[in-house]
């Protein structure tokens, strides 16, 4: 069946719009400060707005990334025997995805955990190990054939399997230390954007796993089929966004805006 680019696009293009929004709220924040003063600063609420930067920052980075896969994909599958360094380029950018959603947990939760920061440093080292590695290796990624919505890569094993154990574990651990996190945050509204995160992970990583089983069309597709379910992993984000649009302003910084 003939590759269409449609989904893809709208799938980036809605993934883009939501990481400018992030990133909107990123530089309103920053006129307001601008706006506010140093005096009022020495008395922000710690689950103020300043301190939710890192998780707008977050989040927006991972927004791209999302984004960044389906055009690379767009790309590929526009000239499949000439694609190149891209199905490269395609998994370099989804290698990141794990690392960047673990420190989303650990910066979302209060009170601050080291503990929950480690797994994130672990797995931003591996991920710079596993770059290198994509560079260096040619035949790590090579587009086989684009059907309907969807790519498949030809990799080469037994290697690969490494990656694939990277990735799944860094996903896996996202749905455990969210669930970590949502037991023991203390703050409410931070634990329902954590259960957004969670929800978000599960709600594309289970689709896809089912969908690559039991459709014998997308069998050997997965790469592809996750990330496009990663769709209602960015709809999860954009509503943990709306949350914390809500709920960042500390009361200090309410009374100055008359809010």
């Amino acid at each position: 069946m003939h590759y269409s680019p449609s989904l893809a696009l709208a799938t980036a293009a809605f993934e883009v719009i939501i990481a400018l929004w992030a990133m909107s709220h990123l530089y309103r924040l920053a006129q307001e400060d601008r706006a506010s003063g140093a005096q009022e600063a020495r008395h922000e609420d710690p689950a103020s707005s300043l301190r939710d930067r890192p998780v707008l920052r977050t989040t927006a980075s991972i927004l791209w990334l999302l984004a960044g896969y389906q055009l690379a994909e767009v790309a590929i599958c526009a000239h499949t025997g000439v694609a190149g360094f891209l199905p490269r380029l395609a998994f370099l950018i989804v290698t990141w995805l794990p690392p960047l959603g673990l420190l989303l947990i650990a910066q979302i939760h209060r009170p601050r955990a080291r503990a929950l920061y480690l797994p994130a440093h672990m797995f931003f080292a591996a991920s710079a190990g596993i770059t290198a590695w994509i560079l260096l290796d040619p035949g790590f990624a090579i587009a086989s054939v684009c059907n309907a919505v969807f790519a498949h890569y030809s990799h080469a094993m037994p290697r690969f399997l490494a990656y694939g154990a990277f990735y799944w574990a860094g996903l896996l651990g996202m749905l455990i230390l969210s669930t970590v996190s949502y037991r023991r945050c203390a703050d409410a509204a931070r634990r329902r954007m954590t259960l957004h995160v969670g929800a978000g992970t599960a709600a594309f990583v289970i689709p896809s796993l089912l969908v690559t089983q039991f459709v014998p069309p997308a069998r050997g597709a997965l790469p592809s089929i996750m990330c496009h379910f990663a769709l209602l992993f960015a709809i999860s984000l954009a509503r943990m966004l709306r949350l914390e649009a809500r709920t960042s302003r500390s009361p200090v910084r309410r009374a100055a805006h008359g809010t």
